[in-house]
């Protein structure tokens, strides 16, 4: 038995959480999954007041700090293994996406083969299904070069580590009208009629894939300028902007805070519709670049530029409202002293996908000269302090008596505006 465990013991120290081995089980997905479970154990047994040593048992503050700090390099460590996590899970992506690319191809030649039953195998099947190979070739390079990356992913990967609405949509629409030229290119080198290769070369003209240029304009356009904008409001302290630990799926219809976004929703979706119309009309005239009607493309603009607009109008500056000291049942009312706590009130103090334990205590109150972290207090599922709308805090000692200036510094660097208040001896 002390052999076996033995043997365990260096087994789980080879794999202790740090390794990246795919899905080995004691790998990165292993060690994150158990440090949120050991998080979470603590949370919930401070919460219960379970834990706490006797030395601080007897002071709610000093218990309190005590259990702050506690959880504070707890989550820290969380964090550490969700970082580590999300490098091997985008290190592990470009196999999928890789797999994906070429699973698209089987499925396209098997199409194509059910279809062509009865009706015969033509010209315009073999540049669809050379033109795919193409396609899936070069993902597949990209995939190779951007390996630790997320793979072909890795262009629509925002600064923020999610993934990019504007930029899935856009690529979306580039990878289509690629892949509708490479068709057309197949069938005019194939081609030995001059009339036919008239009539091919007329599918580029302009008024012919008119409203499918103009969409995939606009919508490149659109992914650069979004980049500027979120840039722009970030620097400007418009907008708090946090890192995700790695990049979702559904970062594409939610915001930073995993919440279903509207203008995200609605883009997404009518320009899938709008793809797979240009699909059939591809499909069924593989002559000529996908005509999309005009109303059909009027309604992606209109998309696009509701998209554009949620991005102006999401997000805003942190404010404070008010202070007033906190009161407990039984205090009496008093003005505020050094030692008493304070009630900080306003909106916007947790960032979008900032309510991780490690980011809420990176938290920061300017009370004067003195910098102030916000305490954790811990409540089963969660913490009650600090919130979006309040923070809790105590004035040091080291804050001179008189009118002193309160800030609050957000997780994601963003400052409020100044607020001051008496402090009395």
């Amino acid at each position: 038995m002390a052999v076996q465990e033995a043997g365990q013991s260096a087994e789980t120290g080879a794999h202790a959480g740090g390794c990246t081995c795919g899905d080995c089980p004691h790998g990165a997905r292993e060690g994150h999954r158990r440090a949120v479970a050991a998080f979470l154990l603590k949370r919930d047994g401070f919460a219960a007041g379970q834990g706490l040593p006797a030395a601080v048992a007897h002071s709610a503050s000093a218990s309190r700090q005590w259990v702050s700090e506690e959880l504070a390099q707890s989550a820290e460590a969380v964090a550490e293994r969700g970082r580590g996590e999300g490098g091997a899970w985008l290190a592990r992506l470009w196999r999928r996406t890789t797999g994906t690319a070429w699973a698209v191809v089987v499925a396209l030649l098997l199409a194509q083969a059910l279809t062509a039953i009865g009706a015969g195998w033509t010209t315009a099947r073999t540049a669809g299904l050379l033109a795919a190979l193409v396609v899936a070739g070069a993902l597949t390079a990209a995939s190779w070069f951007h390996r630790t990356r997320g793979g072909a992913l890795a262009p629509v990967i925002g600064d923020d580590n999610r993934l990019s609405t504007s930029r899935a949509v856009a690529a979306a629409w580039v990878l289509f009208v690629v892949y509708a030229v490479l068709v057309l290119v197949g069938r005019l080198a194939a081609a030995s009629d001059h009339a036919e290769r008239d009539a091919l070369i007329s599918g580029f003209e302009l008024a012919r894939g008119a409203g499918v240029v103009t969409v995939l304009a606009v919508v490149c356009g659109i992914a650069v300028l979004v980049r500027r904008v979120v840039g722009l409001r970030v620097l400007g302290q418009k907008l708090q902007k946090v890192p995700a630990h790695r990049p979702r799926a559904a970062d594409l219809l939610t915001d930073d805070d995993g919440r279903g976004t509207f203008a995200d929703i609605q883009y997404v979706v009518i320009s899938t519709v709008a793809l797979l119309f240009g699909a059939v009309r591809l499909a069924r005239r593989p002559d000529q670049l996908p005509d999309l009607p005009w109303g059909l493309a009027v309604v992606v603009l209109v998309s696009a530029a509701t998209y554009l607009a949620g991005k102006y109008a999401e997000g805003g500056r942190p404010v404070i409202l008010s202070v007033v000291r906190a009161r407990e049942a039984g205090d009496l009312d008093a003005p505020i002293r050094t030692g008493d706590d304070i009630e900080i009130r306003g909106a916007g103090f947790v960032p979008p996908g900032a309510q991780g334990a490690d980011r809420l205590a990176r938290m920061v109150v300017r009370i004067g000269p003195v910098h102030v972290h916000v305490p954790l207090v811990p409540v089963t599922g969660g913490f009650s302090n600090p919130t979006d709308v309040l923070l809790t805090v105590p004035v040091p000692a080291d804050v001179e008596p008189g009118r002193v200036a309160v800030q609050v510094v957000t997780a994601a660097g963003v400052e409020t505006n100044r607020y001051e208040i008496d402090v009395t001896d």
